[in-house]
């Protein structure tokens, strides 16, 4: 037998520990600070903001439909209530396991009947002995002294934890994908409000061009050129239909309830896409409190506490079990004075040899805690990529955004200047046409950018843990 494993057998007895080892503390495999190439300094670390993980999602979100339906989802949708009932299930398997660290108390009355045969009687003849008894017994109580009882309710008290900290990060990726949903709805009723405005300056265009070629003013080219570009804006305005549609029925699968048309957004996206700011704080601070990662670190301490079970196996196992009660050839006999009775039977059990079962036991939750440690750096690594990947692309956004408004600005008073040009005769509708679809162009683009701004905003509260308030 391995003397470490002696030596703790003996600790054990001695002191009431349990034979689990103890996780050794390790440093984050993860950089102290988070990237600064494009990182947004807006977002830098700061002692008096608190950590996205405090901001409640009702705190982060500022439109009051919005919050209603990210209640709705929170109240209907399925696979939420699926990792809330997987809860239920893991808090009874711990209460289950739990129970075994005290002694069991039943009552009960029982009788045996036998016949003794006329050879063994000492009447001579045949007949049936009945034994009844009744009173309060302790089955097999085992005596934890290696802890492996103990250590089989850590294990479960930690998958239990694990749970409800799978939960939360479930309810952080639901508020998550809920608000982009709805926010990108927002922004397909805004490009479609802008297909239509299109349409609609497009069709005047285009009888205002029909006018003059029948008054013989113009060749029917700016006609025609006209026509393509109502066609064009016709077919843009049917996509952006289906895109909404689309987007209101993956915002209902997402709910699990059909959501009222009052919830639905009503205004452009820059109105409605208002979100708290956030700090980022210190890489190891925040993703220890990431609820996935927290999920990764109880996973590990119970694939510990199974190391102590497995070790435990090695050792004596000692239960006890006592009765006390009445015993009386006759039920009416059972609790009168005289009939008391009791028994007492503790018992040892000591493993000779197991063919190495123990061992391999011992060898398989070795290595189950060992891939526990793999899986929980993983977590960190993971999110410490998702919060970089997110501040990278925040520094850059604004940018971006200055840069599209500016030029819609400019694209906006091109079209104008040749629009006024071409009503007035002095040029062609091709230029028109063409500064008309560059500003259309650079609205649509604009839209795409504000909502990549958004959605950027919510990704960083999600996977900085914030949601699950």
């Amino acid at each position: 037998m391995n003397k470490s494993i002696v030596t703790l057998a003996i600790a054990a007895m001695v002191s009431g520990c349990s034979l689990a080892p103890v996780l050794p503390p390790t440093a984050p495999p993860v950089a102290r600070e988070w990237p600064n190439d494009g990182a947004d300094k807006t977002l830098r670390p700061s002692i008096e903001a608190r950590a996205a993980s405090d901001i409640a999602w009702r705190e982060f979100i500022a439109s009051e439909p919005l919050r209603q339906v990210v209640q709705l989802a929170l109240d209907h949708n399925r696979d939420l209530r699926v990792s809330i009932l997987n809860i239920e299930k893991a808090r009874a398997r711990y209460g289950v396991v739990d129970a075994g660290r005290l002694p069991h108390l039943d009552a009960g009355v029982g009788q045996i009947a036998q016949r003794v045969p006329a050879r063994q009687s000492d009447t001579g003849a045949g007949h049936v002995a009945r034994q009844y008894s009744g009173g309060v017994s302790i089955p097999a109580f085992e005596l934890d002294v290696f802890g492996r009882v103990r250590n089989m309710s850590e294990a479960a008290l930690q998958q239990y934890l694990g749970t409800e900290e799978a939960r939360r990060a479930h309810q952080i990726s639901l508020v998550a994908e809920v608000v982009d949903a709805w926010l990108t709805l927002a922004a397909e009723r805004e490009r479609l409000q802008l297909a239509m405005e299109t349409l609609g300056n497009q069709q005047a265009t285009f009888e205002l061009a029909r006018r003059r070629f029948e008054a013989g003013a113009t060749s029917g080219l700016d006609m025609v050129e006209a026509r393509t570009s109502v066609d064009a804006a016709r077919h843009d305005a049917a996509a952006c239909r289906t895109r909404v549609a689309a987007g209101e029925n993956a915002l209902t699968l997402l709910v699990g309830t059909p959501v009222p048309a009052g919830l639905l957004p009503h205004e452009p996206l820059q109105a409605v896409s208002r979100l708290a700011d956030l700090p980022t704080g210190v890489p190891s601070d925040v993703l220890r409190r990431r609820p996935d990662v927290a999920a990764a670190e109880r996973a590990l301490r119970a694939a510990n506490a199974d190391i102590g079970v497995a070790r435990a196996a090695f050792f004596p196992s000692m239960s006890l079990t006592a009765f006390a009660g009445g015993a009386s050839p006759g039920l009416s006999g059972l609790f009168k004075a005289g009939s008391g009775a009791w028994t007492f039977a503790p018992q040892l059990n000591l493993p000779i040899f197991t063919g190495g079962a123990n061992q391999a036991n011992l060898d398989i939750a070795g290595a189950n805690r060992d891939i526990a440690l793999a899986q929980y750096d993983k977590a960190l690594q993971s999110a410490f990529r998702e919060v970089a990947d997110a501040l990278a692309e925040r520094g850059t956004l604004d940018e971006r955004l200055a840069a599209q408004a500016s030029l819609v600005d400019a694209a906006e008073k091109s079209y104008r200047i040749h629009d006024a040009r071409y009503r007035k005769g002095v040029e062609s509708y091709l230029n028109t046409l063409v500064s008309q679809r560059e500003l259309y162009n650079a609205r649509q683009n604009l839209i795409g950018i504000r909502l990549a701004s958004a959605s950027n905003r919510i990704a960083l509260y999600k996977v900085l843990g914030g949601g699950w308030q």
